[in-house]
């Protein structure tokens, strides 16, 4: 199988990714709702033996691009399942206008073009992680991610909003996660922490995020920790705004 059971209802899969020339791989996970309605976070690369496990496990009814960065594969994803809605990030209409988003997740009012406050993803939590940057070429970039918790397995899902390279990875990503964060911590890299300059609104969503009760964290860069995950993240956290939480 391409997908790997994390927990009831809860899948991953990664495939070999490259950035700034480092190895550091993206990780797609997947949610089963009630009625057998998969949400996918983060798509990653399509292929046949992907589809049969998507298809075995249920239909695939949501695509979700969760910030500006992690959207690559989202389109193949919603031609291949034409009937599912292509979730985004507010502002990646306005990067990505090519896209074929249906609906966008919208930190000013529960979401776009869906009435009422209910969440379409029942049993699956998220929240806007407002303030946070990377270091793109170009500069100081907003992520504009959502994060999600599914309570039932407590597992909070991040994109890149924090890192955890061990071991398993290249020497070349574990000495420079070394030096500027993210190996064997659950905590964003020196490129965010360069990039991040309102430091009291990402202190609001980290405590926002604090209030889950999760305890397993599921990161697209680096590994997953399956214990203390909400600890680490505080700690992470603490290291990188510079106070207490």
């Amino acid at each position: 199988m391409v997908l790997r059971a994390v927990d009831r209802d809860l899948w991953v899969a990664e495939q070999p990714l490259r950035y700034f020339g480092l190895s550091v791989g993206t990780r797609m996970t997947v949610v089963k709702l009630a009625g057998d309605d998969l949400v996918v976070i983060s798509p990653i690369q399509l292929s046949d033996g992907l589809m049969n496990d998507l298809g075995e496990l249920g239909t695939v009814a949501h695509i979700i691009a969760p910030n500006l960065y992690h959207y690559l594969f989202a389109a193949d994803f919603k031609a291949a399942y034409p009937g599912a809605t292509f979730w985004a990030t507010s502002a990646l209409r306005g990067k990505k206008p090519e896209l074929p988003i249906d609906r966008a997740i919208c930190h000013r009012q529960d979401f776009a073009n869906v009435p009422g406050p209910e969440t379409p993803w029942p049993g699956l939590e998220c929240l806007f992680f407002d303030g946070f940057k990377t270091l793109a070429p170009s500069g100081p970039d907003p992520l504009d991610e959502w994060v999600f918790f599914h309570a039932a397995s407590r597992t909070l899902i991040l994109t890149d909003t924090a890192f955890c390279f061990d071991e398993t990875f290249p020497w070349l990503t574990q000495l420079v996660t070394k030096i500027g964060g993210g190996y064997k911590s659950l905590s964003p890299s020196l490129l965010e922490r360069v990039a991040t300059t309102d430091k009291v609104t990402v202190k609001g969503a980290v405590e926002q995020i604090l209030r889950w009760n999760f305890d397993r964290v599921i990161v697209a860069h680096g590994s997953i920790v399956d214990r203390n995950g909400k600890e680490q993240f505080k700690q992470g956290y603490e290291r990188f705004l510079g106070c207490a939480l």
